[in-house]
């Protein structure tokens, strides 16, 4: 009790001399060692447990160069650093505030009429600042990370990546063309296939064409290469089969060297074929852009909801802040281990409520934007709805 009117009275003092933010840097002072704590342990755990076996097995079985492997495994610690970072805000929230309960403080701070709202304000604007700086960094270090580590493994193991575009591609090109009755009409134009690509040179291609209803000419080259300067492929070493509009062969034309004016979607679908985890915002909405003139409407959805995903990622500190430094804010005694345990099964409960409204986005039943951000809005109401709770 003379800890409490010791407290209590200092309150006073502070709130006479508008000092109030005192109590902010004394809650910040608790939160940070645990946050950065928290970052490390989870972040070392995602390495070792998410990545690290599956690397050692690589090493040993596909013969990975050790200096390769070490390069991947420091390449993916920034993403278990940004996977860590909201779980690290949810289990110093409870620390913290659990801590202050079972020392009373919390109740010496509200017997001086302090509200828990106002207790829990501090929390909010620490896990506001992380989720920005988790943003930043998800959209400039992670990406970039990623795309690296995959380029190694492709190159050193020759691994098959399904978003990765190095061998057998494959492009529909459509135009809109009015039928009889004034409808518009989506035709087939041309069909572009490429056996592989090296990052600059496709090889082995076959280009078919119609013009209007009729196929028009057969392209068949060794490689071709997209020409920056004139915008036009520049193929080499093939042949051109000329199609009468009858379906009969009509000529071939052999050449050495032929520039000719062919859409460039399929240098660029194969230039930036990644998955979402290796992009960007500002690449995946290109690369979606992309996946819409060739009309693959499920790797499209995929990649919308995947986004929306990444872009909501850094605002579960927020939700996390808040559930955390409520229910840590109870008044009754809870242990580090009990904290501990209650983080783990927030964070399970939030995941699998985030996959299955995901996967219900993949096959179309929410929104894209939806399926991103309905986890965060449910945890913020729950976070809200025990914050009143709690408060009264």
């Amino acid at each position: 009790m003379s800890f409490q009117k010791s407290l209590a009275e200092k309150l006073k003092t502070w709130q006479m001399s508008n000092s109030i933010p005192l109590l902010d840097r004394y809650i910040a002072r608790e939160l940070i060692p645990t946050f950065f704590l928290g970052t490390g342990i989870f972040s070392s755990l995602g390495v070792a447990i998410g990545y690290l076996s599956d690397l050692i097995n690589k090493v040993v079985d596909s013969d990975l160069p050790l200096t390769s492997a070490l390069e991947i495994l420091l390449l993916k610690v920034p993403e278990f650093i940004a996977y860590a970072l909201p779980i690290s805000v949810l289990l110093a929230t409870l620390l913290t505030y659990s801590r202050l309960s079972s020392d009373s403080e919390l109740v010496a701070l509200r017997s001086c009429g302090i509200s828990l709202y106002r207790l829990v304000a501090p929390t909010l604007v620490l896990s506001l600042c992380v989720a920005m700086a988790l943003l930043v960094f998800n959209e400039t270090v992670v990406p970039a990370a990623n795309y690296r580590a995959t380029s190694i493994l492709v190159n050193s193991i020759k691994e098959e990546h399904p978003f990765w575009q190095t061998k057998d591609i494959f492009y529909p090109d459509y135009e809109e063309v009015e039928s009889g009755n004034g409808d518009s009409v989506r035709k087939l134009k041309s069909l572009f296939y490429a056996e592989q690509f090296d990052g600059k040179r496709m090889k082995t291609l076959t280009i078919v064409q119609w013009l209007g209803q009729n196929l028009n000419q057969i392209v068949v080259s060794d490689s071709a290469t997209w020409n920056f300067q004139e915008d036009v492929w520049d193929f080499f070493d093939g042949t051109i089969y000329e199609i009468a509009p009858d379906a009969s062969y009509q000529d071939a034309l052999t050449f050495d060297h032929r520039q000719l004016a062919i859409s460039r979607v399929p240098f660029d679908l194969a230039l930036q074929g990644r998955n979402p985890y290796e992009m960007n915002v500002t690449q995946a909405i290109e690369y979606m852009r992309l996946l819409r003139l060739i009309g693959d409407e499920r790797k499209l959805l995929t990649f919308q909801v995947r986004t929306q995903q990444k872009l909501a990622l850094p605002f579960i500190c927020l939700v996390f802040g808040l559930v955390g430094a409520t229910l840590g804010s109870r008044p009754r005694y809870a242990s580090r281990a009990t904290s501990f345990g209650l983080c783990l099964a927030i964070v399970f409960t939030y995941y699998i409520v985030a996959f299955l409204i995901g996967s219900l986005g993949m096959i179309g039943v929410f929104s894209p934007v939806m399926a991103g951000w309905l986890p965060n809005l449910l945890g913020l109401g729950t976070g809200a709805g025990l914050l009143y709770r709690y408060a009264q």
